[in-house]
């Protein structure tokens, strides 16, 4: 698939969201730095018209958003990287990280360290216990829907295809296997949201007018 084809399907799975609210992009209150990657994506309500200088001068907000604030601007990054308007900002990261085991060995003197980080890599024990880099990609990158999801398999497929010094080959391949290929066919679809969002504003609406009703009387 070529990359105009790629951004039009990019397009049509992210077309449609709104924009979460300013006080629902950001996913972490630890020091000043998250607030400061997210500043210039407040008021955005329109992802399709943030700037490309933007994304790279504020590639940690991939990083700072939360799952709302990460799931209405990704397309914003996903076309600017297939137009090659990005020279710092890396959606693949974000994409594929936690799904692949990454390990090296640190020599300090005379003394081998075996270090790990991936999948199956604690991120905080003290702080997150048992949770591992993979569960938490998993949990993050649940936020996007069925077509959500499929644009994004489009786009790693083109960066995986594209990368022909292998750096990032496999672990987009891993990514797209365990991940994305089955988020892409299992997981709800955009309607499922709109119908569940509906349904809920008509319980409400009910609840609200019974009250109403109650108090009258």
């Amino acid at each position: 698939m070529d990359i105009d084809k790629i951004i039009g399907v990019i397009n049509s799975a992210f077309g449609e969201n709104e924009y979460p609210g300013d006080d629902c992009l950001v996913g972490s209150k630890d020091g000043c730095e998250p607030m400061d990657e997210i500043l210039p994506f407040i008021g955005r309500t329109d992802w399709k018209a943030v700037e490309p200088h933007v994304l790279d001068s504020h590639s940690g907000a991939l990083n700072f958003f939360s799952e709302a604030g990460l799931r209405f601007f990704i397309p914003s990054y996903l076309v600017a990287d297939l137009k090659e308007q990005l020279n710092s900002a890396d959606p693949v990261f974000i994409l594929t990280h936690g799904f692949s085991n990454l390990a090296v060995t640190h020599k300090i003197g005379d003394q081998e360290y075996f270090r790990e980080t991936g999948k199956d890599a604690f991120i905080n024990p003290r702080r997150y216990g048992a949770l591992t880099f993979g569960d938490y990609a998993c949990y993050r990158l649940s936020v996007f829907t069925c077509e959500e999801a499929g644009a994004i398999a489009k786009y790693l497929e083109h960066k995986r295809d594209k990368d022909m010094d292998g750096f990032d080959r496999d672990q987009i391949e891993t990514a797209l296997d365990s991940f994305w290929y089955e988020r892409s066919k299992s997981a709800p679809r955009y309607q499922d949201i709109n119908d569940h969002l509906r349904a809920e504003n008509e319980y409400l609406g009910a609840l609200l007018a019974n009250q109403d009703d109650t108090t009258l009387s």
